[in-house]
């Protein structure tokens, strides 16, 4: 009896292994929004390294996630270090090309929970009321990667996550030209009640000349 169930289960891991090696090698993730911004507000919160932790789908999944940083502030050479859970694992991320208010390549080195580089980018075209931005990863699918996708939907599980960290980008950049507009406003109000201050001080001056 216990020959037969190990022969059952050796055959149903040769079909397994069959199938996940049938699945594609390369792999290919693509998401995108429209932000009322222009690519010029857009492109540094993509740019900078340090900016991402501001608007990331994963710095939520593991808010005790840790970040470092190396090389350049932004564009090619800045370089981010993650460690959290087992959810956001542990990698690095470096930027390899940059085109200003245009594209942002980068290179994702995944160390844990499993080994692995996929490339990534950020395209920014103007749009219709905005920008349109599309966030994508590729790579390549060894063994592991092809036998996981056939207990769980990669796909969708990054997608999603490029959904939210696109929801995030489109608030940060949509708010910010606003937030600007109200510190003008502040400025120009200041600067009205210092006017409106120092005109009566005049009219007090030529009042006592005249007397």
């Amino acid at each position: 009896m216990l020959k037969k169930i190990l022969a059952v289960l050796v055959v149903l891991i040769a079909i397994f292994a069959a199938v996940a090696a049938m699945q594609p090698s390369e792999f290919n993730v693509s998401r995108e929004t429209t932000i009322a911004a222009t690519p010029a507000d857009i492109f540094p919160y993509v740019n900078t390294s340090r900016a991402w932790e501001s608007w990331s789908p994963w710095a939520n999944i593991d808010p005790n996630a840790k970040f470092t940083y190396e090389g350049t502030e932004a564009g090619v050479g800045a370089i981010t270090h993650w460690t959290g859970n087992m959810e956001v694992g542990t990698g690095t991320s470096t930027i390899t090309e940059s085109i200003a208010n245009e594209r942002v390549k980068y290179q994702l080195d995944f160390v844990k929970p499993m080994e692995g580089t996929s490339i990534s980018e950020f395209i920014l075209v103007p749009a219709d009321g905005g920008t349109k931005v599309t966030w994508t990863m590729s790579g390549h699918n060894n063994f592991v990667a092809k036998a996981m996708s056939l207990i769980m939907n990669c796909e969708k599980m990054i997608g999603e996550q490029f959904d939210k960290g696109l929801a995030n980008l489109k608030v940060l950049a949509e708010s910010a030209p606003a937030a600007a507009t109200e510190a003008d406003a502040e400025v120009t109000s200041a600067d009205d009640e210092e006017e409106a201050e120092v005109a009566p001080a005049a009219e007090i001056k030529g009042e006592a000349a005249t007397e």
